[in-house]
């Protein structure tokens, strides 16, 4: 997992707008955004809040007029508090004084073991168009982007097991930073707990690393099962995070 995990400081460095330094410091870090080439993006615009975990380091990429706000609030927190109920709602209420609301927090893992399984399944592959029939399909909103194909963090591989009815599950990455491969699986009600997802993003994991990419997996924490999809299938946590986006009537 460390050749992973160094990879991993040098991308959230684009994306926070940090040093890699500053990702080892343990301690809370502030920072201006910044629409660095190659960052991850998950909103459009420039990001107004977003806040990263790796456990002794949390690194806030925030908008200057919340810094004031944000020093206050860190100065006597150990960072990984800072995405704990209590602390959101803190920051959420002076996001809210600017139009903007957290959103959901999001686990994120890495691979950490090799994982060899033995053919479950049948399968099947599809790559870069072949998944363009699946747009819009509401079986497979992890698994692809939903409802449309999404420019930013386009999908490039899928994995289809399939049964005498057709499919029983699906799982997919999409690259939302050059060479990072974020897998999602949905796995349909009629074929849940049957081992389908971790067989899935077991395979699809593989083939990533194969490819000489990097994947990983995220999911909120609440979402056990999907842990522990990712936990089987050779992935270990890896660091959590969340952003703020416009409310509604913005």
């Amino acid at each position: 997992m460390t050749e992973y995990y160094n990879r991993l400081l040098r991308q959230l460095a684009i994306d926070y707008n940090c040093t890699l330094e500053d990702l080892k410091s343990e301690k809370v870090v502030i920072t201006l955004p910044a629409l660095n080439e190659g960052r991850r993006s998950y909103a459009p615009g420039m990001p107004f809040f977003q806040m990263v975990t790796l456990g002794a380091t949390t690194v806030i990429m925030a908008d200057e007029c919340l810094h004031e706000f944000l020093y206050s609030l860190t100065r006597d927190t150990q960072g990984h508090h800072l995405l704990e109920f209590g602390s959101l709602l803190r920051i959420n209420g002076e996001l809210e004084k600017y139009g903007y609301e957290m959103e959901p927090t999001h686990h994120m893992f890495l691979p950490c073991r090799e994982v060899r399984t033995e053919e479950r399944f049948p399968v099947k592959w599809f790559y870069g168009s072949e998944i363009t029939p699946f747009y819009g399909d509401e079986r497979f909103t992890n698994a692809i982007a939903y409802p449309a194909p999404c420019p930013v963090r386009p999908d490039r591989i899928t994995v289809a097991a399939l049964d005498e009815d057709g499919i029983m599950g699906m799982a997919g990455c999409s690259e939302d930073a050059p060479h990072w491969q974020q897998i999602g699986i949905d796995v349909l009600p009629r074929c849940r707990s049957k081992g389908v997802g971790t067989y899935l993003v077991t395979l699809l994991m593989n083939r990533i690393i194969e490819m000489g990419d990097i994947p990983f997996y995220g999911t909120a924490c609440s979402n056990i099962p999907s842990q522990r999809i990712a936990l089987n299938s050779g992935f270990a946590p890896a660091w959590a995070e969340t952003q703020a986006v416009k409310t509604a009537q913005q």
